[in-house]
């Protein structure tokens, strides 16, 4: 683990806990068992949608992009501002922005995943 990904705890302090896990060669950062942050070559990215893509743009920050299948793919995910990893305050705003972009888009999964519309023969 590097020092980056051994720092996101102090830096999230009032936020609250996280939960750092490996996955696909970066790290899924965890708050309250939902992923609200990833890191991929010690660059933090924060959860994005529809509410708060807004935040990321304004400042001009960058999507989180992969290369797949030969294409680039672009993730719900954009850097984080750097001047946050210094400002608990501001990091504790742009986290809690995130686990609500991702508790929406959860809440999303289960309303496709368990539909109310009824099979007409």
């Amino acid at each position: 683990m590097s020092e980056f990904i051994a720092y996101l705890p102090e830096v999230f302090e009032l936020f609250g806990g996280i939960q750092i896990r490996k996955m696909f060669g970066g790290y899924g950062v965890y708050h309250d068992s939902l992923m609200f942050a990833l890191v991929a070559n010690d660059t933090l990215y924060l959860k994005a949608d529809a509410e708060n893509a807004k935040f990321f743009e304004e400042q001009g920050l960058a999507p989180f992009e992969y290369q797949r299948e030969g294409k680039m793919a672009k993730m719900s995910y954009y850097q984080a501002p750097a001047e946050f990893m210094e400002d608990r305050d501001q990091a504790a705003i742009w986290a809690r922005r995130s686990y609500d972009a991702a508790r929406r888009a959860q809440r999303n999964q289960r309303k496709v995943k368990s539909p109310t519309a009824k099979k007409i023969n």
